[in-house]
């Protein structure tokens, strides 16, 4: 487990600090509200008087690791204390067996679909951990096996690409009003004839190549409707694609208009979904689950969110994508990060 912000080191605090520290943060998860001397004595392990206690509060807000908001007495933790809390202090809880039942059989009954796969694991993880989920699917460069064009209706045709490790995918493209099934059946003919054992990278190089000399081979129509399949894989997708999913829970503990405010930033930047991109990128500089709390990144300094997201690797334990949740900086830490890194192992199997 990894969070990126420095801080104080944990040997600065005492064992009764870290102790009022730990309460300080746990309590401010379950309530959101800053939490007071006379709270903390109730909570503590050890009997202290509020005068003790509010001097020990003193020292951890001088250390930058509390702030009293002007509305209050009580302290909070600010996003420095809340990065040393995880990074240092974090005991995590236990993932309960119905929970591993239910990402299990949510990613396991979509069958060998990745995309519904994927979609399934992050709406489940959406709603395990109360957060929006948030999934980064990969680009695909297994090598191919077939590929097949089914006609949808008028202007419309479903692609279906099975990949050489049986991983099934699927894309709905645009194709001319009026084309005949022939025209479906040929192209799909001279791709499964080009493509096999290629990645699609290579396979749309090939084709791309063989259609420029030898463009009689597949008649005008077919050669269109190969063209926008292998555009509708390849195009753009270097990074994969973002699925979010469970946005409306980011609104379930909003009180304030600054809050709100704070919500509607991160909507926006969610649907930008580059510096999401961008953010997920890192997991493959590191192992493990990453948290990256408030302002120690662009997305949400401005969102007041975390982001707890894992890597998945595929069977040649590449990281090939990341799934994880976004919520409120108050977000149950102990349980959702055995959530998220549970979850990125159960598509990692899949994957495999």
């Amino acid at each position: 487990m990894t969070s990126t912000g420095q801080g104080p080191a944990l040997a600065a605090l005492d064992e009764r600090s870290r102790e009022i520290f730990g309460q300080i943060v746990d309590t401010f998860v379950e309530t959101g509200e800053p939490v007071g001397s006379r709270t903390l004595s109730r909570r503590l392990s050890v009997s202290l008087s509020p005068a003790t206690i509010r001097n020990v509060m003193a020292d951890l807000e001088e250390m930058g690791l509390l702030y009293a908001p002007h509305t209050s007495a009580g302290r909070l933790p600010t996003e420095e204390g809340l990065r040393l809390f995880v990074s240092g202090l974090l005991e995590l809880g236990g993932l309960a067996a119905d929970e591993r039942r239910q990402i299990e059989t949510k990613v396991n009954a979509a069958g060998k679909s990745l995309d519904e796969a994927l979609s399934e694991a992050t709406s489940v993880l959406s709603g395990l951990s109360r957060c929006a989920g948030l999934v980064l699917a990969p680009k695909v460069d297994a090598s191919l096996k077939h590929i097949e064009f089914v006609p949808l209706g008028p202007g419309r045709a479903l692609v279906i690409m099975v990949t050489g490790n049986g991983i099934v995918e699927n894309r709905v493209l645009e194709v001319p009003q009026g084309l005949p099934p022939s025209a479906l059946a040929e192209a799909t003919n001279y791709l499964n004839a080009h493509l096999a054992g290629r990645t699609l990278d290579e396979a749309r190089a090939t084709i791309q190549d063989d259609l420029a000399q030898h463009r009689d081979r597949l008649d005008e129509l077919a050669s269109r409707v190969v063209q926008a399949g292998i555009a509708t894989w390849s195009g753009g997708e270097r990074r994969g694609e973002l699925i979010v999913r469970g946005q409306s829970h980011l609104l379930a503990d909003v009180t304030a208009l600054q809050d709100l405010e704070r919500i509607r930033g991160l909507f926006d930047a969610l649907e930008t979904r580059e510096h999401v991109l961008r953010i997920l990128d890192l997991v493959n500089s590191a192992e493990g689950v990453q948290i990256f709390i408030g302002a120690e990144n662009a997305l949400f300094s401005v969102s007041g969110c975390s982001m707890i997201v894992a890597p998945y690797l595929n069977s040649r334990e590449e990281i090939v994508g990341a799934i994880g949740v976004i919520g409120p900086t108050r977000i149950n830490y102990r349980r959702i990060i055995p959530l998220v890194d549970y979850t990125s192992k159960v598509i990692s199997r899949l994957m495999g």
